[in-house]
């Protein structure tokens, strides 16, 4: 098995308050505190990243299962809520909560059963998800069509 190693550079040019950037290969955003916690909400912030990394993960995991057992489909879309708690001065990333919803393409309603269990199997094989696994928790509430 290979190891790959992602880069990132960021830049923070002054204090809390300030906006600054990060880039990779493929992306390159500014960066600040959302204005949720008292920030200038500028470009992204890591609440945003961690779950768009918890999402894009599940999607393309939940995809690819879909493919290896056959399922067609008209459409995948997918919503997901990140909640923060602030309490204390202490901020904690609590849950993620992915809403996929899965149309079926005709003739596949008798696959069903199989995306049902597909929709949870994908969040417990997800890179993301088992990275986060003991820290924050991660839900499905898939709606299948």
């Amino acid at each position: 098995m290979a190891e790959h190693h992602f880069h990132l550079k960021a830049e923070w040019p002054g204090l809390r308050n300030d906006v600054g950037t990060i880039e990779t290969l493929n992306l390159k955003t500014e960066v600040s505190i959302p204005t949720e916690m008292d920030g200038p909400g500028i470009g992204t912030n890591p609440d945003e990243m961690l779950l768009g990394a918890a999402a894009t993960c599940y999607i393309i995991t939940l995809a690819a299962m879909l493919e290896r057992s056959e399922v067609e489909k008209e459409s995948l879309t997918m919503e997901s809520v990140g909640v923060v708690d602030y309490s204390n001065g202490i901020v904690t990333y609590k849950r993620i909560i992915h809403k996929p919803e899965i149309v079926l393409a005709k003739g596949m309603a008798e696959k069903r059963n199989i995306v049902e269990r597909l929709v949870l199997k994908a969040e417990a094989s997800c890179m993301i998800s088992r990275a986060l696994q003991g820290n924050v928790e991660v839900t499905v509430e898939p709606n299948i069509i």
